[in-house]
């Protein structure tokens, strides 16, 4: 029961991700029922970081696990995630019941400005390290060939990520390269 209590809270209080819910784990599996040691914690959050996955679940289903075995890591997990499943659940029923009203659409008419506002501030961010990275040729470039792949090509949008990070990754190993060439030529 201890351990369906704690996962709920922490999965009912833990608002903002992963990270931000950790200390609410610690909270109950240390100070309060005393599950683990601080450095117990320490050592099983660092093995939580290094495996992929949200890490509240990961140690949910760990101190599920060192609690009642395979049982206790599911109803862990499942005390953790089931608030934030449900609550999304109502909410989402709210907004379809909701979606009809006109002062909700108002609202979210008057949002939409704000949010095209901060997504234009980033692209403009990223464009702006983009042209300071790569210079104006390359980062116009960088952004005519992205914007063809993603509207012309429909290439999926994690692939041309991936494209680009290799071509990042070659493209300063090459100056890189340059640089050490260049300073060993002036050198000698």
């Amino acid at each position: 029961m201890q351990l369906t209590l704690s996962m709920f809270r922490t999965g009912i209080l833990g608002y903002g991700g992963g990270p931000s819910v950790i200390p609410l784990i610690r909270h109950e599996a240390v100070h309060r029922y005393q599950w683990l040691s601080n450095d117990e914690f320490g050592e099983t959050l660092a093995l939580a970081n290094a495996l992929p996955g949200p890490i509240a679940t990961k140690m949910a289903a760990y101190l599920g696990y060192q609690q009642k075995k395979a049982a206790g890591a599911v109803v862990a997990v499942l005390a953790h995630i089931l608030p934030t499943a449900l609550a999304m659940i109502v909410l989402f029923s709210a907004v379809q019941v909701l979606s009809s009203s006109t002062i909700i659409a108002g609202m979210i008419a008057g949002v939409t400005p704000v949010i095209a506002v901060m997504l234009g501030t980033m692209a403009y961010e990223f464009g702006e390290k983009a042209v300071k990275g790569l210079g104006w040729y390359a980062g116009a470039a960088s952004f005519i060939i992205a914007f063809l792949l993603l509207e012309t090509v429909h290439i999926h949008p994690a692939i041309v990520i991936v494209l680009f990070l290799t071509y990042g990754a070659l493209h300063f190993k090459l100056l890189s390269k340059m640089r050490k060439q260049r300073k060993s030529g002036e050198g000698a």
